[in-house]
């Protein structure tokens, strides 16, 4: 048999994985999955309260899944943000149920649901030791279109206004930007609710249209500028903690694969660790060494009479389905625990 030659030899394989090459199908490198992603937060916010997780996801995806983050309204309108997700004109949400509209049961208690919450870990307490995950769960199933993935508390609903307040008398005749809820409960005091595009409160202020808003704690005043335009901020709040979610277009879920929906989650709950730390420190930290808002409190046993009209307005929604009466009676045992349990759990 004639010996082949090195060259023969090599310039034979070059031709045989040529063919080879020509014969096999071509592979396409997989094309991202792409997502446009609205939060109920302005920019200076989002930046520390959506945006983390955004990054987080787009880096540990490493190009299998891109996500584009938009402010508030930026796409559409906070109060329709709803219905653009479960349209599939968004693919995910980060907001309450309350400011984005939804159609679910629960909505009424998303956002600041009034003297539900004391402070930011009772959310998380609330959602996975006493039922809430699986109520909020079912839901959004109920609804269809929009699943409901996580959700996690946030600062508390103080009032930062450019009118000192320092009896309930104060709040009569006060035009607050607010949560819908909220707004609804504060009512009885006279508050008057203003619903505007969130980037537009800050000129409102200064224009007259609004006195100040009744939205969140102190950290988020200083953060988005709303401390440069009022003067002061008053202690008592109406909601120890702001009950927010993330939510995914039913459909954009089910396609991602696993391994991504796994990236998502981690990285949703790792969002949630920073806001705790980051609000927690906050509020101490600027009611202690900020120089822009001026504390004022209302006497607690006047205050008692807010705590008192919050307990009327539980029975008024418990009555309203199953579901409402159920979650009502979560907050009544959890608010029986805390206050049992004593410093540092309840307030006294």
């Amino acid at each position: 048999m004639k010996k082949l030659t090195k060259r023969q030899f090599l310039g034979g394989s070059a031709v045989v994985g040529a063919a080879a090459t020509l014969g096999a199908p071509a592979i396409h490198a997989q094309q991202a999955i792409k997502w446009r992603f609205q939060t109920y937060a302005g920019a200076a916010l989002g930046e520390h309260v959506t945006k983390p997780v955004i990054d987080k996801i787009n880096e540990a995806a490493k190009g299998e899944l891109e996500i584009e983050l938009y402010y508030a309204d930026q796409l559409v309108p906070t109060g329709e943000l709803f219905r653009a997700l479960q349209t599939g004109t968004i693919d995910a949400v980060h907001s309450d149920d309350d400011s984005m509209a939804s159609p679910a049961e629960v909505r009424v208690f998303g956002g600041y649901f009034p003297m539900a919450t004391r402070h930011a870990l009772d959310v998380p307490v609330l959602f996975h030791q006493y039922g809430l995950a699986d109520i909020w769960t079912k839901a959004y199933e109920k609804v269809g279109g929009v699943k409901w993935l996580s959700a996690a508390g946030q600062d508390p609903c103080n009032f930062n206004t450019k009118k000192e307040i320092t009896s309930l008398a104060d709040l009569d005749g006060l035009k607050l930007y607010t949560f819908p809820t909220a707004g609804r409960f504060l009512s009885q005091f006279g508050v008057v609710p203003v619903s505007i595009p969130y980037e537009d409160t800050e000129v409102a202020v200064q224009t007259g249209e609004l006195d100040g808003m009744s939205w969140s704690g102190i950290t988020e005043d200083y953060t988005v500028g709303w401390a440069d335009v009022t003067d002061y901020f008053l202690t008592n709040n109406i909601s120890g903690a702001w009950i927010g979610s993330f939510f995914v277009n039913e459909k954009r879920w089910a396609d991602l694969p696993e391994h991504l929906q796994s990236v998502v989650m981690s990285a949703i709950e790792s969002g949630h660790h920073y806001r705790n730390q980051w609000y927690w420190g906050g509020e101490a930290k600027l009611r202690a060494t900020g120089t822009k808002l001026q504390l004022r409190s209302i006497p607690q046993n006047e205050w008692r009479e807010v705590e008192d009209a919050a307990d009327k307005f539980w029975q008024e929604i418990s009555e309203t389905g199953e579901t409402a009466e159920k979650i009502v009676n979560i907050f009544r045992d959890y608010r029986k625990v805390i206050n049992s349990a004593g410093i540092p759990y309840s307030f006294s």
